[in-house]
Formats: C-alpha cells, sequence, structure tokens
C-alpha cells in the first residue's frame, strides 16, 4: 500500500469473535483500519459516528439484523453513500435478493470465501 494512498476504514458488523477476529487481522495486514461492532444497533451508531469507507455487515446479528440495519443506512441521508456488503451464511436466493433490493453492493456468503478473497472483493469496491 503507498503511504499516500488514504487508509480505507471499514466497518465490520459481526458478532462471531472468532470470525471478526480473523477478518479483523486479515485487513489489517492488508492496510485497513477496521473498526467492530458486535450487534446491529452498534453498527448503525458507528456508522454515524466514524463515517467508514464500507460496512462489511452480517445479517445475523443480536438487537438488529442485517437487512434492519441495511434499511437504516440506506434511509439516512448521513450514511446511505457507504457501500454495504453483506457478508453472511443466508445464502437463499430470497435472502441475496432481499439484501441487494435493500441497497447492498456486493452479497458475500461466508462459506464460500476465504478471508483473503474477501478482501479482493471489498478492494473491487473500493476500486483500490
Amino acid at each position: 500500500m503507498e503511504k499516500t494512498q488514504k487508509q480505507s476504514h471499514i466497518l465490520l458488523a459481526e458478532d462471531d469473535p472468532f470470525l471478526s477476529d480473523i477478518y479483523k487481522k486479515k485487513f489489517e495486514m492488508e492496510g485497513f483500519k477496521v473498526s467492530l461492532a458486535r450487534d446491529g444497533e452498534k453498527a448503525v451508531s458507528d456508522a454515524n459516528k466514524k463515517n467508514p469507507d464500507l460496512i462489511l455487515l452480517d445479517v445475523l446479528l443480536p438487537k438488529m439484523d442485517g437487512f434492519a440495519v441495511l434499511e437504516k443506512l440506506k434511509s439516512d441521508k448521513k450514511t446511505k453513500n457507504i457501500p454495504v456488503v453483506l457478508l453472511t451464511n443466508f445464502g437463499q436466493k430470497e435472502d441475496v435478493e432481499r439484501g441487494m433490493k435493500a441497497g447492498a453492493v456486493e452479497y458475500l456468503i461466508k462459506t464460500h470465501f476465504k478471508p483473503s478473497e474477501i478482501v479482493d472483493k471489498i478492494k473491487k469496491v473500493l476500486k483500490l
């Protein structure tokens, strides 16, 4: 990563400590700044406070699920332009369609991608 390039900030909304740790380490190794939110409500408030470059959002979250978080983010003018990538184990066609309709830029199924592939997808979304 070039020194002149702004460090991209990712907000990772994931309630599984093991998974969030793996993704956080992987993204930090690639030069990203990572903030963690362990539930949907915190994801929404952190998105507002921290204004990340991208939000990596799990669907199954405590307090507010990922679809509700996505709808809230997209209906708020402060957060509506932040790209949201859903990262989940829900791979049903209806879930994917629901996520994309709600405004996600990408829908990734955890079991189909290694962390390094997820980093590559995020780089493409951020055009890095």
